[in-house]
């Protein structure tokens, strides 16, 4: 026993030489490692190196297997035999004639881009998205999962009550997790590279050891066993690394272990969840203290150290899951937010910024655009002008960026959080989102003068209030009444998802992910609201013109004709934008009042995906204007065709929106003409730094850049054999698709945003 010790103590000795700091040495604590250690880059980006020949040639054969599965309509293999978990399978790789050129290594199943059988969130799901793509799965399974194993899928729906069933029917709550892993969930998978398994096994243990005082409540039967699997998993990883020949027992030695070991903690993640959003995190600034180590010990050139990073960087492109067609509807191109941040200021006010920073947005250029892994700039104004720089020629030339307000975000989540899905802020390691899709306040406010009357599915789905029955709406009463159907939502909506987030606990629990997070977890409660520009301008226009009701035979209002003009969203006009403003706070309000599921902080965000046209499908006509079934605005983006007075007006629209009611993000998409901001690139650079400074300066939270016109959206949809449509990536709603991914519909809905050709 002593002896183990001894060789646990040296091997932490020289896993950790060089290293400053000591409270991280005793317990788990990355954000105090990071601190001590790392080295802020204020130069600009003359050092970065050309992908090497073994980058070039893994990259070439990724993307012949990528045409393959572009031309087996989008999924090149579906495994039909084995359940996916830890150690279902051997070691895999992208070719086997060249798993030598590989850094890094590990694959979801046993062959690149196949996708894993699931079953655990819903059995009928997993048939489903086999069956979409020709693939049929192993009879045994069906009754396996429907007679011995209960999944997340048929849990829920048990437990629904027929009032929820009609609401996700009529799609006033819709895009729930009941028919998808929820994700959100982002392991601090750096843990693994510093401490290595058993270490963490060993704090786990002590938790487990420590947990309750006797007296077998429910909820410390309930964490014990959790502590129990998270454990598990821990071991699970350690064979699962053992069958590519690493033993991850112990602490990363060097930048190449420390890529390698951080990756296994994902991939560990990636092969027993499919959830909605599988997060990387933020791993920049961490994994540069080892590569800074081995570059100053001339271990590591750089070439090689961007070598490691665009061989990470590949694994995060290649992750995919099997999806059902209404998943594909909802969040359509295929999407995993593999998230992962670089930038941000830390508390002490140093730049966050480092060379691996440069490192992971220069993968766009040595291997071209993608939009996984979902690259995210913590943005402040007050970053290192190169960095700024460099980052925006990045978007200007890819358009694969986004942009989060890091002074916003600081002072709730410090300054070690990640990304955990579009937009959702979470501390890394210490937090655990439950992801609750969007609630649509169009349709709630149709609701309200309908009487609760869906005005597509003729049922009654709302409480049976008195319908409007004038025929010209007074603000106050359709104001009353619309207060009153939030009231009835926001209950219903916290409800369904309490519901939701008990049964993924109890039937497809995150051991994996919740292994590399502390025991003694914070939640967040996440909800959202889809609609949200189009109730924001159809009150406008009650309030500032006459808006006329037409009605069908029975009397429902089905239609409405704008009389004169109203102030609208998204043109730093306060009539409009103050309404906006209220419907955030009073929907957020509303929330706060409900219990939520293991006493969760609820938060809320005004984010759609790319289910803008999901949701505008089932939704009937609007006051605003907007005709029946069309789609909504994404996100808290102003309507089609409101923004009339030019780029910064939009903007400063949104950054009127409270980041402080809205913690789960608001998500703000913007195309821009390559000419709107400049006749050359360095003007262009210098236009779009000014135009980020000043936005997030105002407060604002998010900012999506895509700089095309709308001609090349349109001959790209036309002509999507054009080699250089291969990769062309476009920012939607909190990511980034390749355009050609989408499905038509959803292409003319991109080309029906506004492109701003001026400032």
């Amino acid at each position: 026993m002593c002896e183990e010790v001894h060789k646990m103590r040296e091997a932490f000795k020289e896993a950790w030489s060089g290293f400053k700091g000591i409270k991280w040495t005793d317990d788990v604590n990355v954000r105090e490692f990071i601190q001590n250690n790392y080295t802020p880059y204020e130069g600009d980006e003359s050092f970065l190196a050309a992908p090497t020949e073994a980058t070039n040639k893994l990259w070439g054969r990724l993307q012949e297997l990528q045409k393959e599965e572009r031309a087996k309509n989008g999924v090149l293999e579906c495994e039909t035999e084995v359940v996916s978990s830890l150690t279902a399978y051997g070691p895999g790789y992208i070719d086997e004639s060249l798993k030598d050129l590989e850094k890094v290594v590990g694959l979801q199943t046993d062959k690149p881009l196949k996708r894993a059988f699931m079953p655990y969130g819903g059995i009928k799901m997993a048939e489903q998205a086999a069956a979409n793509y020709g693939y049929q799965i192993n009879e045994k399974y069906h009754k396996i999962f429907n007679e011995y194993h209960k999944t997340h899928n048929q849990a829920v729906f048990d437990a629904y009550t027929p009032e929820m069933k009609t609401a996700r029917h009529t799609h006033i709550v819709t895009g729930l997790p009941d028919t998808y892993g929820r994700g959100r969930i982002v392991g601090d998978y750096r843990r693994v590279a510093l401490y290595g398994i058993d270490f963490l096994i060993e704090k786990k243990t002590e938790d487990f050891n420590n947990c309750g005082d006797g007296t077998m409540t429910d909820d410390v039967i309930r964490l014990r066993e959790e502590i129990a699997e998270q454990i598990r998993a821990l071991k699970g990883m350690k064979e699962m690394a053992k069958a590519y020949g690493y033993d991850i027992s112990g602490p990363a030695k060097d930048a190449r272990e420390a890529v390698q070991w951080l990756y296994f903690g994902y991939l560990a993640a990636i092969k027993t969840q499919n959830g909605a959003a599988m997060s990387v995190g933020r791993i920049s600034t961490f994994l540069d203290i080892y590569i800074d180590r081995d570059l100053a010990a001339g271990k590591l050139t750089e070439s090689e150290a961007q070598e490691l990073i665009d061989h990470i960087v590949m694994k995060f492109r290649m992750v995919k899951f099997a999806r059902i067609p209404s998943y594909n509807e909802l969040f359509s191109g295929d999407p995993v937010w593999a998230t992962l941040e670089v930038a941000g200021i830390g508390m002490d006010g140093r730049s966050m910024v480092t060379k691996s920073d440069y490192r992971f947005l220069h993968t766009l250029e040595n291997m071209g655009p993608s939009p996984e892994p979902n690259l995210t700039v913590l943005y402040s104004s007050k970053l290192p002008e190169n960095f700024k720089e460099y980052a925006a020629k990045v978007s200007i030339n890819t358009s694969s960026v986004q942009y989060e307000n890091d002074d916003v975000m600081k002072p709730v989540w410090g300054d070690d959080y990640s990304i955990c899905c579009c937009v959702s802020a979470t501390q890394t390691g210490k937090e655990m989102q439950f992801f609750g899709a969007r609630a649509n306040l169009a349709k709630c406010l149709l609701y309200a003068i309908n009487g609760g009357m869906d005005e597509k599915f003729k049922v009654q789905c709302g409480p049976e209030l008195a319908p409007i029955r004038s025929e010209y709406l007074d603000y106050d009463e359709v104001m009353h009444k619309f207060d009153l159907m939030m009231d009835w939502l926001s209950g219903l909506y916290v409800n369904i998802l309490n519901l939701i987030q008990y049964m993924h606990d109890k039937y497809y629990y995150e051991s994996a992910e919740m292994a590399l997070i502390d025991t003694n977890v914070r939640r967040t409660f996440a909800t959202g609201i889809a609609g949200f520009s189009h109730v924001v301008d159809s009150l406008s226009a009650i309030k500032y013109a006459k808006v006329k009701t037409i009605r069908d035979e029975s009397g429902l209002v089905t239609d409405y004709e704008v009389e004169g003009d109203f102030p609208k969203y998204g043109n730093d006009d306060d009539r409009a934008d103050d309404i906006a403003v209220w419907l955030l706070k009073t929907f957020m309000k509303k929330i706060e009042k409900h219990h939520t599921y293991r006493n969760s902080e609820p938060t809320t965000s005004i984010l759609t995906i790319t289910s803008n046209v999901v949701y505008g499908k089932a939704t009937g006509a609007l006051p605003d204007g907007r005709e029946a079934f069309k789609p909504f605005a994404p996100g808290a983006n102003p309507s089609y065709g409101a923004e009339q007075s030019g780029l910064l007006a939009s903007l400063n629209s949104v950054a009127k929106l409270p980041y402080e009611y809205a913690l789960d993000g608001i998500s703000n998409t913007q195309t821009i003409s390559p000419d709107a901001i400049g006749h050359d690139l360095g003007e262009r650079k210098g236009n779009l730094v000014r135009v980020m400074d000043g936005y997030f300066d105002r407060g604002a939270h998010h900012l999506n850049v895509n700089v095309f016109g709308t001609e090349k959206l349109i001959d790209a949809m036309e002509h999507p054999e054009k080699e250089e449509y291969a990769n062309f990536t476009i920012r939607v709603s909190g990511y980034a698709v390749k355009f050609i991914d989408l499905t038509r519909e959803q292409q003319l809905d991109v080309i029906a945003r506004t492109c701003h050709k001026r400032m």
